[in-house]
């Protein structure tokens, strides 16, 4: 037990969780995604997008590249960590290396003129994409030693443990 005045450092649970098994998983789904998504662009897709109205031609050019963008940038952090994890790079090198590469935002609404004339399987890969996004820029948050900020919970056990963590484990 710590006397008083004493100083009990926070242990960061980020770099700990990022360098897990889970990393692992996360690791091959996003670059079996990129495979999947580039595969389909190549074949499918550009036989699909030839065929779709004027205006969703556009959005499907628009919405593909923004897709390969967000692929190219998540691939970029899973290699960069993997590295980290394998001790081939230091974190201090990787993080100055992911500094270069930001994350373009993801649109928080999907939609408007077209987008449900685009074909359903570029959607989901849309939908897949926008979710490991999101999996990753919470990991690349918890690695910094960021908590994200979670929106208030109605009342209930769950969020009253996560609000109790969250002080735990917040800075002091």
């Amino acid at each position: 037990m710590a006397e008083q005045g004493e100083h009990n450092p926070t242990i960061s649970l980020g770099p700990r969780i990022v360098s897990s098994g889970g990393f692992d998983a996360l690791y091959r789904e996003g670059m079996g995604l990129i495979e999947e998504v580039a595969s389909y662009l190549d074949s499918q897709g550009r036989i699909e997008s030839r065929v779709l109205p004027r205006e969703a031609g556009f959005l499907y050019a628009t919405e593909s590249m923004r897709l390969t963008t967000r692929l190219m940038q998540i691939a970029s952090w899973l290699l960069l960590q993997r590295a980290v994890n394998e001790g081939e790079i230091s974190r201090e090198n990787a993080r100055a290396e992911k500094e270069k590469v930001k994350f373009s935002a993801t649109p928080s609404e999907r939609g408007g003129p077209g987008y449900d004339q685009l074909p359903t399987q570029l959607r989901g890969f849309i939908d897949k994409g926008d979710r490991l996004f999101d999996r990753v820029t919470q990991l690349d948050l918890l690695e910094r030693g960021s908590v994200p900020v979670q929106p208030e919970l109605a009342a209930n056990g769950i969020a009253d443990q996560f609000n109790r963590l969250r002080a735990a484990f917040s800075d002091r």
